[in-house]
């Protein structure tokens, strides 16, 4: 692909899962925006929060609760592309942790477009960085993109990703700590 091609991506793949948790480690201190307007807790603290609700509520799919874990990476590894974080963070770990969890962690974007056009009270609570960053992702979906989005055998899984990304930015919240996460990574990558 071309470097002005949409679809380019610049980041290299995580090839093992002591580099991905070197990456995560990162994200601690590390904010989505650079003057930390967007969420109020750093990308760690987040996705953390994310990983840990997705554990809650679906205890029997640590793919989605991978992807959880690490959804929000590409704002560390291409700081600045708002548009383009979860399909940099989906790159750089599909190889690893295989195409399901690479997906989810591209159509946790998709899924805010998604909710955006069919949930008024999910748009009316956007933060104001996330109606900012919305429109950099393509706005609220037409209605040809959200029947095809339904379509989706990843939607439900999406949606539930999406969900948990919105209510995973409470700043104090205790959740396990990174390394509680590395036994479920570990199965993940190894199938």
């Amino acid at each position: 692909m071309l470097p002005d091609s949409p679809d380019f991506s610049p980041v290299a793949p995580i090839d093992t899962v002591d580099d991905l948790f070197a990456l995560l480690e990162r994200c601690a201190g590390a904010w989505d925006t650079a003057d930390r307007t967007g969420d109020p807790v750093d990308i760690l603290d987040h996705d953390r929060q994310c990983a840990q609700l997705l554990r809650r509520d679906h205890p029997d799919d640590e793919e989605l609760q991978v992807a959880g874990l690490l959804h929000d990476i590409g704002h560390v590894l291409v700081p600045g592309d708002d548009a383009g974080h979860g399909r940099h963070a989906a790159e750089a770990v599909r190889g690893l942790l295989g195409t399901r969890v690479a997906r989810l962690v591209e159509l946790h974007v998709v899924a805010k477009r998604f909710l955006a056009a069919t949930d008024s009270n999910h748009a009316s609570a956007l933060s104001a960085s996330s109606r900012r960053t919305l429109i950099a992702q393509g706005g609220p979906m037409t209605p040809t993109e959200v029947e095809a989005f339904r379509a989706d055998p990843d939607f439900t899984a999406a949606l539930a990703l999406r969900r948990a990304d919105d209510a995973g930015k409470v700043i104090g919240l205790r959740v396990a700590p990174l390394r509680d996460w590395r036994p479920v990574v570990d199965r993940v990558a190894a199938r």
